[in-house]
């Protein structure tokens, strides 16, 4: 077997691999990197704990704070030879208002407070809130939500550059708290000044996945692809009712999806996010994008070792939902058990994964044939049928772009997905999606250069033993992207074909 390049992942010539052998695991995991977790050991071991990809939160810390965590990653990256994606979620125009004198004030209920555009620190008269088109926007009767809903306020005046609000619950109303407001079309774009310039640094530094928050219309992903400029994937994050409004089209627009749930646990019905949550992972999937789930899965790991048994269930009906990945926020950032947390949500899926219930239940939800589905897409969906048939032990995928892979992600295999890629940032990019284990590679001339490279690196990862089936898709001419037209069967080691 070859030796390995110095590019993660990479085969030479169509041998093997490098690379620490990877979980099982179909569900991926997503870690966000923070000050408990910014050194090279801490990101090493969150690795091993089995994280997949890394997310930055680019509303807190300097440039230069996420290009260290960049370097970091990449450095594991290069030791464990496989790929490893990032994600750097923007900011974005979420509202806040500014500092206090004391770093907060005490709130009672029926106390009034001022919202102004004046920059001095506040204090139990008036606070900052430096948005103006946002007072412009805001009537008499408006309830605005700060503090992901600890804090409830009402507006009772509006006049000339400020609000006057009365408190209607909460007990304590800090720095910089976000506002949220339901049922209110905010007069904000999709990125702000800050949110251009850290775009232009991460791209710069080579980031897989750009996560837009607070996605409204579908223009604001269009813009953004627009500015982007294929250099990474768009993850549209649905966290604001008009963002269910428009769920179809944003699914369309957008490369991957997140349910962030604290934001949209805000501003909709506690009782109507269970339902969401399911609708959104059903959408996405049918459209064979990429669906992840955020905010609060093992949030008591952030000060305690073990999860409460409401978390570990809510990881587990995320799972049984048929999410791509599951993301660690608080967790990993500030946390002081943070690979305990990774640790113990790869155990949670794994235990799921081996449920048979969880099978029957992913099968069952399985989109069914569109009118606009491709011939790629009844290739993919003949390779998993074939692979059920005949016991296979992998399925691979040779593919340019990542669409051959992320077709059969849709299909949820019970076996591994094997996404061979000559691109590196498509290997990076397909750690986010369910099952897909991408290995870089040369690019092939051949269809049994396929079958040779997908059987080595097939044993290299301890997926397949000699002998043992696997189905292999690919598209003639080779590299030809989003054209998958080839099907075939393959034994493990021998280089023939069915």
């Amino acid at each position: 077997m070859a030796a390995a390049s110095d590019t993660p992942g990479r085969t030479e010539g169509g041998g093997g691999i490098g690379g620490a052998r990877r979980s099982r695991r179909q569900t991926k995991i997503i870690a966000t990197l923070g000050p408990a977790s910014e050194t090279l050991a801490r990101v090493r071991e969150l690795h091993r704990a089995g994280v997949d990809l890394f997310r930055l939160n680019l509303g807190f810390g300097a440039a230069e704070d996420h290009a260290e965590r960049i370097a970091m990653v990449r450095s594991v990256e290069r030791e464990v030879g496989e790929p490893i994606g990032i994600i750097a979620d923007l900011q974005g125009p979420k509202p806040r208002i500014g500092a206090f004198r004391n770093g907060g004030i005490a709130l009672s209920p029926g106390m009034t407070l001022r919202l102004d555009s004046d920059p001095a620190p506040g204090d139990e008269r008036r606070v900052c809130l430096p948005h103006p088109d946002v007072i412009a926007a805001l009537q008499p009767g408006t309830d605005l939500l700060l503090d992901d809903g600890r804090v409830r306020l009402t507006v009772i005046e509006r006049e000339a550059g400020h609000l006057v609000v009365r408190v209607v619950a909460g007990t304590r109303l800090s720095d910089l708290k976000g506002i949220n407001v339901p049922d209110v079309l905010m007069p904000v774009t999709a990125l702000t000044g800050k949110d251009h310039a850290d775009l232009r640094a991460v791209l710069d530094a080579g980031v897989d996945w750009i996560g837009l928050p607070f996605v409204q219309r579908p223009q604001d992903v269009i813009e953004a692809r627009r500015l982007i400029g294929g250099r990474a994937g768009v993850i549209v994050k649905i966290e604001t009712p008009s963002a269910i409004d428009h769920l179809a089209e944003l699914v369309r627009f957008a490369d991957a999806v997140m349910i962030a749930r604290g934001d949209l646990g805000v501003e909709m019905p506690a009782e109507r996010l269970p339902i969401l949550q399911k609708r959104i992972i059903r959408e996405a999937r049918a459209a064979g994008k990429p669906v992840a789930i955020t905010t609060q899965m093992l949030e008591s790991m952030t000060s305690a070792p073990v999860p409460t048994r409401a978390e570990a269930s809510d990881v587990a009906t995320a799972i049984y939902d048929g999410a791509d990945a599951l993301m660690l926020s608080a967790e990993t950032a500030t946390g002081a058990f943070a690979a305990a947390a990774a640790a113990t949500m790869d155990r949670i899926a794994r235990a799921v994964e081996e449920d048979p219930a969880y099978r029957s239940l992913i099968d069952a939800q399985a989109p069914p044939p569109a009118v606009e589905d491709t011939p790629a897409d009844a290739v993919i969906a003949s390779a998993r049928r074939t692979a059920y048939a005949i016991g296979a032990a992998c399925i691979a995928t040779y593919t340019v772009s990542g669409v051959t892979s992320l077709r059969a992600a849709r299909e949820r295999p019970e076996m591994p997905i094997v996404g061979l890629t000559p691109s590196l940032a498509t290997a990076r990019r397909l750690t986010l999606a369910y099952g897909v284990r991408p290995v870089h590679t040369p690019e092939f001339g051949s269809i049994p250069d396929v079958v040779r490279a997908a059987s080595e690196i097939a044993v290299a990862h301890d997926f397949a033993r000699n002998g043992d089936p696997m189905v292999i898709t690919a598209a003639v001419p080779l590299g030809a992207p989003g054209t998958t037209n080839v099907m075939r069967v393959a034994w493990v080691d021998d280089g023939g074909e069915g």
